[in-house]
């Protein structure tokens, strides 16, 4: 019996384009989810992930009381209290012997989508002590543009994005958007808006080694796995060989053009052919179309971010668009601005920090640069077993399973066995925090306010959104800010840092504020474009008043500002950098990049509608019918085996073999195979579901080398490895 319902506007947290949901309260209980059509950017467009979202939480496999790992393997319940007294008692043992450089936080995707969790996770990591390791999902996905922005911009969080809504010739490299939705890219309804381009005369074409969802709706244009370094160098080459350099504008922003020119002039269309798969003349084209067009942008993600050469990658995905004159121009690529007073100097500030800490501050194993205080992920493991100052001896994982995320999780399951504590954040009990000594239970994005300050400057459409709780949280999970908070106060003793937060708590009390994180959210959205500036703009916003008055979001303009550049670049003058020796080492290293014999074919990723990483496989209608976890091959090199579709192949790098069904295609690259990740769940979690989908772990198939990661931003290389398959 039903004694009251409600219908809450709120808004998806899964995936970068935010969509406005509309939540079904049913006496305090989440019942359903249905797109929100008053939505002013999403207009009543959701995908399947967001509206199977009430199965996550509603799971009877959710863990929602703290667990405590027993001498068997399995776990107990036990209460919070016992739990925290514990981990404080036992982490403050391990720092006080080992110092803070003994503890590591691994930080998964999901956090990205909490403000309150990615700032509480922040203060913790920093707060310990300068030491402290920590590891993010985006070394396995990110770090490189990231770095790629600190070497043109000067800055990491500069972070250029196409202007679909304007643009008349758009170049997608590496990304299937109308399956991820965007990343690094947040535009919601994303497929619609691409297809507009087209629609107004416009041209898309997509580049990539499979005729992805999103290549098959537009032009497609195949590519061999990891070519995209040479492909993009010869458009350079064209584009200088041919006087098609915009150079006024380059002239007006950028140092550096002889300098790219000089690194480009060998890399002709003709000398990349056998490594792109490319004919000359097709890039030719391209690179002609590039340059006459009134406005294009080249956008890449995933597929051109996991290779071997993935920020030079970037950083060539850049220089196209800044040679074309496209950078900071209506329709090309453009940079998202909060628009708080003083930004320029904050950012000028933050990115001589950050570029001096990723010159001095390195890894203990392999020694990789910092990239935004965070070490590469794919040595998490080593640096657990590899004696030395700093050796890893408590480690905390949340909103993460790293165990199938990262290189080689064999190797880090057998690690975890050898840490003094293992702490685990999470939903679930997963493939990682099996291992965990406890397991604390957290909220849904359905259980916490949130405002998404990660992706504020990533839309195309400057806009505002914050959201209430849309339900209690269930039995007793807490929100990770606040085992965080409670962790920091019973540390003993207390860092400097934590007692001087407990400090600043106290005096604000007895002015009456709150801190929390909260607290600071509302500053930022007060201080940014549209807000209140505390009262010095009349019916500007606050937390509280998107929340009230306009809880289906606030659009602030219809399009991103062109020309801010110098306002965002913080090197002297507003100029981009071009010339960097990083990239020259980089540039070099692809004429001397080879095969392992014995590995013919090419494996790459593949993104699922129904997947978000390995996190929503517990979701019955997600899973439901004959899906699983499958292989694509083109058909001819599946004949050449005597595969046929439904078979069951072993696949084989030079560092792991996986068994997997297969399906066969004309539609991927001759000398290529597709595997998704975020498989591989075996029964050593408690997710019923997920299990019985089973699946093979691809990243078995990658390495965890320090000599196979990427020196320039320590990201994984998880496309275009070497494999070879064989019926089974």
């Amino acid at each position: 019996m039903v004694d009251s319902i409600e219908y809450r506007p709120t808004f998806c947290r899964i995936c970068e384009p935010l969509c406005g949901m509309i939540a079904t309260v049913e006496n305090g209980r989440l019942t359903a989810l249905r797109p929100d059509r008053e939505h002013p950017l999403s207009t009543g467009f959701a995908c399947q992930k967001g509206i199977a979202f009430t199965e996550v939480q509603n799971d009877p496999d959710r863990v929602t009381v703290p667990l405590r790992k027993t001498g068997d393997g399995g776990f107990e319940e036990v209460s919070w209290e016992e739990a925290m007294t514990d981990i404080a008692a036992r982490l403050s043992g391990i720092v006080r012997r080992e110092g803070s450089g003994a503890v590591g936080w691994y930080f998964g995707n999901p956090g990205a989508f909490s403000y309150s969790h990615l700032m509480w996770a922040g203060i913790f990591i920093k707060g310990l002590g300068r030491h402290t390791h920590f590891f993010t999902a985006a070394s396995q996905d990110v770090s490189n543009r990231m770095v790629a922005s600190q070497l043109l911009y000067g800055v990491p969080t500069a972070l250029p994005i196409p202007d679909v809504l304007r643009t008349e010739l758009l170049v997608v490299i590496g990304a299937n958007p109308v399956v991820s939705h965007g990343s690094v890219l947040t535009l919601p309804r994303i497929k619609d808006r691409i297809s507009d381009v087209v629609k107004r005369g416009g041209r898309v074409v997509v580049i990539d080694p499979r005729k992805t969802e999103t290549a098959s709706a537009f032009e497609w244009l195949g590519i061999r796995p990891d070519g995209d370094a040479y492909l993009l160098l010869s458009v350079l080459q064209v584009l200088f060989d041919e006087g098609l350099v915009a150079c006024d504008a380059i002239r007006r922003q950028a140092d550096g053009l002889e300098w790219l020119k000089h690194r480009c002039a060998s890399f002709t269309p003709e000398a990349t052919s056998a490594r792109t798969g490319v004919e000359p003349e097709v890039v030719r084209a391209l690179a002609r179309d590039l340059a006459r067009a009134s406005s294009a942008a080249v956008y890449g993600r995933f597929g051109t971010s996991t290779g071997q050469s993935g920020t030079l990658t970037t950083y060539l995905i850049d220089a196209v668009n800044i040679v074309t004159g496209n950078l900071d121009s209506a329709g090309g690529t453009l940079f998202g601005d909060l628009g708080i007073p003083g930004q320029r100097w904050s950012m000028k500030l933050t990115g001589a920090y950050l570029r001096r800490a990723y010159r001095t501050k390195r890894s203990r194993v392999g020694g990789f640069p910092r990239v935004i205080g965070a070490e590469p992920a794919t040595l998490m493991a080593k640096e657990i077993t590899t004696p030395g100052r700093r050796q890893i001896r408590a480690l905390f994982v949340s909103a993460g399973n790293p165990v199938l995320s990262v290189p080689n999780g064999d190797e880090l399951e057998s690690a975890a066995e050898e840490l003094e504590l293992m702490v685990g954040l999470d939903l679930y009990v997963t493939e990682t925090t099996a291992h965990c000594d406890y397991i604390l239970p957290v909220t849904t994005m359905y259980e916490r306010d949130d405002f998404p300050v990660t992706f504020q400057t990533q839309q195309t459409t400057p806009f505002r959104q914050a959201t209430e709780a849309v339900v209690d949280p269930v039995g007793d999970v807490r929100q990770e800010w606040e085992i965080i908070d409670d962790l920091m106060q019973r540390m003993v003793p207390r860092p400097p840092v934590f007692t001087v937060l407990s400090g600043v708590r106290k005096l604000l009390g007895w002015c009456g504020v709150e801190f929390t994180p909260r607290t600071l959210i509302d500053g930022i959205i007060r201080m940014s474009s549209g807000g209140d500036r505390f009262g010095m703009r009349r019916g500007g916003l606050t937390f509280r008043r998107l929340t009230a008055d306009y809880p289906h979001g606030k659009v602030l303009e219809q399009f991103l500002p062109s020309g801010i550049a110098k306002t965002v670049v913080v090197y002297r003058g507003g100029r981009v950098h071009l010339q960097h020796e990083s990239i020259a080492t980089e540039i070099q290293k692809l004429s001397k990049r080879t095969a392992p014999e014995g590995f013919p074919l090419l494996m790459i990723g593949r993104r699922e509608p129904r997947s978000e990483n390995s996190w929503m496989h517990n979701s019955e209608l997600l899973t439901r019918g004959e899906r699983g976890h499958q292989a694509l091959m083109n058909i001819r090199d599946a004949a050449a085996l005597d595969i046929f579709d439904g078979d069951r192949i072993g696949v084989t790098s030079p560092y792991g073999t996986i068994e997997i069904a297969v399906s066969t295609t004309e539609d991927i690259m001759a000398g290529v195979i597709a595997i998704p990740h975020g498989w591989g769940h075996r029964g050593t979690g408690g997710w019923q579901v997920a299990n019985r989908a089973g699946g093979a772990n691809v990243n078995r198939l990658t390495s965890s080398s320090p000599e196979d990661i990427e020196a320039i931003s320590g990201m994984a290389w998880l496309t275009g490895v070497p494999v070879r398959v064989e019926l089974l």
